[in-house]
């Protein structure tokens, strides 16, 4: 029974691959780095339609990668992320955040600051940090179809 399962598993991981090599958009986007073949198809599929979100900002907050918020009169808390929406894409970019922060070797600004936030707040806070901003920034690659920048590049100012 066990060989059987791991065979099926190797044709469904066979043909997610190939999905994923002829769809320019997947491959585009998995040029972020954590990024594969999963979690390219789990945020493709999650999105839908990236036109949906006037702002890429909002992409972090479907997916519940957000704090909640508790207000009453003068009280004013910032909790725990939300956990609104689909579990199982925040679950991977949130594996795609621990990817890029341990293991990636091409430094990166994201990387630098997903590090120097994690001295500050933990690990598993700026992890879940870092995989709001990677979910914000591969809405942006999708609908502007830019690369992704591994080191941010200044804006030229007109004097």
């Amino acid at each position: 029974t066990l060989a059987a399962t791991m065979e099926q598993l190797q044709v469904y991981d066979r043909a997610a691959i190939r999905h994923a090599r002829d769809d320019t958009t997947a491959r585009h986007l998995m040029t972020a780095p954590g990024v594969g073949t999963i979690v390219v198809l789990g945020y493709m599929t999650g999105v839908e339609t990236p036109a949906r979100f006037s702002r890429s900002t909002s992409v972090g907050a479907y997916f519940g990668m957000t704090p909640k918020r508790y207000q009453s009169g003068e009280v004013d808390k910032a909790g725990r992320v939300s956990k609104c929406g689909d579990g199982m894409v925040r679950g991977l970019l949130f594996e795609a955040a621990k990817v890029l922060l341990s293991r990636s070797a091409k430094p990166s600004d994201l990387q630098a600051w997903g590090r120097a936030l994690a001295k500050r707040i933990g690990s598993k806070k700026a992890t879940m940090a870092v995989a709001r901003k990677l979910a914000v920034i591969l809405h942006r690659m999708w609908t502007t179809g830019e690369p992704f920048r591994w080191i941010a590049t200044p804006v030229p100012t007109t004097a």
